[in-house]
C-alpha cells in the first residue's frame, strides 16, 4: 500500500488517477486520523517534498509519496513558487490566491504573462529513507480573469498557449496528460514499478 501525503482530496483523486498504473492500494492521508501536520519549511519544491515524504513515513510506518507543487510567474520573480497555497495567507483559498496573483499582474501585457507549474514527488519508505524523486513542469501564461470550473489552485488562470484555454475549461482529461504533476508521475513510474516488484513492501495490501 502506497500513502499519498495530501489530504486534499482533489489533489489526492489526481494523483491516484495518475498513479492507478501501477496497481497497488492507494491511501491519502485522510484516512489516517494519526497523520502529522508537516511544516513546510524548505526553500524549494524539492525539499518541501522531502520533509512531508520522510517525515510522515517515519510517523505512520508507511510507505509515503508527497509532492510540492506550485506556479511560478516570470514577472514576479518567480512567485509565488513555494508559497503558492498560502500566497494570500495562513488562511487562503484557491480564490483569494487567484484574486492576489491577479492584482499582483495589474495590467502586465500578456505576452509578459508567461509561468509555469512546477511539481516534486518524493518517495520515501517506512524508515523515512527516500526511494526515488522525480520533477517536471508545465509552461504557460495567466489569464487576465478565471475561467472554467475544473480542477483547482490555479487553474483557472493558467492558460496552455496551444489550448488557448485555461486547465479549469480543460478538464482532468487533458491536464492528466498535459500537467506539471502528469509529467513527474509518469517519470516515477518506472522506479514504482520497480519497487512494487522487488518484494521490499510496497505493493503489499496494507490494511482497510
Amino acid at each position: 500500500m502506497l500513502v499519498l501525503g495530501t489530504a486534499n482530496r482533489k489533489k489526492g483523486l489526481e494523483l491516484a488517477e495518475l498513479l492507478s498504473p501501477v496497481g497497488i492500494p492507494l491511501r491519502t492521508l485522510a484516512d489516517f486520523p494519526q497523520a502529522i501536520s508537516v511544516s513546510e519549511e524548505g526553500e524549494t519544491f524539492a525539499a518541501n517534498a522531502a520533509l512531508k515524504a520522510v517525515q510522515q513515513a517515519r510517523h505512520l510506518g508507511r510507505w509515503v509519496l508527497a509532492e510540492d507543487s506550485g506556479l511560478m510567474v516570470d514577472a514576479l520573480g518567480g512567485a509565488p513558487g513555494v508559497l503558492s497555497a498560502r500566497y494570500s495567507g495562513p488562511t487562503a483559498t484557491d480564490e483569494s490566491n487567484n484574486r492576489l496573483l491577479l492584482q499582483q499582474l495589474g495590467d502586465t501585457p500578456v505576452e509578459q504573462r508567461t509561468a509555469r507549474y512546477v511539481c516534486h514527488m518524493t518517495l520515501s519508505d517506512p524508515s523515512g529513507t527516500i526511494r526515488a524523486e522525480s520533477e517536471a513542469d508545465c509552461r504557460g501564461r495567466i489569464l487576465f480573469e478565471p475561467r472554467g470550473t475544473h480542477g483547482f489552485g490555479y487553474d483557472p488562470l493558467f492558460e496552455i498557449v496551444e489550448y488557448h484555454r485555461p486547465f479549469a475549461e480543460l478538464g482532468p482529461r487533458v491536464k492528466a496528460h498535459l500537467s506539471h504533476r502528469a509529467r513527474a508521475a509518469a517519470r516515477l513510474l518506472p522506479k514504482l514499478f520497480e519497487l512494487v516488484g522487488s518484494g521490499e513492501g510496497l505493493g503489499d495490501r496494507g490494511e482497510g
